[in-house]
């Protein structure tokens, strides 16, 4: 038997029942045989991030959070767009990985579902990049409209949004397994 990857799924929304949530449900239901998908809730108690924190000092959510990070194979974050931004919760739970590189070579798809989701998606996708995710430029999906397209029932409605979230995730399969080899086989 194949081990599963497991991937921590981030949602961008604090809501308990948001379109990206969802999202991250139908994907589980959809790699439950590859995948292990450990959905991240705590995204509204990490407190605020502050530098003179980010050391001896570090909250314990955010010790969690950070750890969940390391010992995950893979991040899978789905988030809506705010006002033409990253929201605010899940800027601040990255901005906590920022001096300590839990994202640094970790590889990690980014999907923004929103009604728009441009502005949002790219200055995510740039704050990845800083941050060294490993693959992002490849493993990244804007899905506007969300709504419409990801049901109550956690089903992917829509063929397009299907196959898109297919080849994102298997991209993601593909980047941990190069990873894999290249850790066993270095050089």
């Amino acid at each position: 038997m194949t081990l599963k990857h497991k991937i921590f799924a981030i949602p961008g929304s604090t809501r308990q029942h948001s379109s990206n949530l969802n999202l991250l449900k139908a994907i589980a239901d959809l790699f439950a045989e590859k995948l292990e998908i450990i959905i991240f809730n705590g995204l509204s108690e990490l407190p605020p991030f502050n530098p003179d924190h980010d050391g001896e000092h570090i909250p314990g959510q955010v010790i969690d959070f950070k750890q969940q990070i390391q010992n995950a194979d893979g991040v899978l974050i789905c988030t809506p767009e705010y006002a033409h931004g990253v929201p605010g919760t899940l800027k601040n739970a990255i901005d906590w990985t920022v001096s300590s590189n839990e994202f640094s070579k970790k590889p990690t798809a980014l999907i923004t579902a929103s009604t728009d989701g441009r502005f949002g998606h790219r200055a995510l996708l740039e704050t990845l990049r800083v941050i060294e995710a490993e693959n992002i430029d490849e493993l990244q999906l804007l899905v506007p409209f969300i709504k419409t397209k990801v049901d109550d029932n956690n089903k992917i409605k829509d063929d397009k949004t299907l196959s898109d979230v297919l080849q994102i995730i298997e991209g993601l399969i593909a980047t941990i397994n190069k990873q894999k080899e290249l850790f066993k086989n270095p050089g």
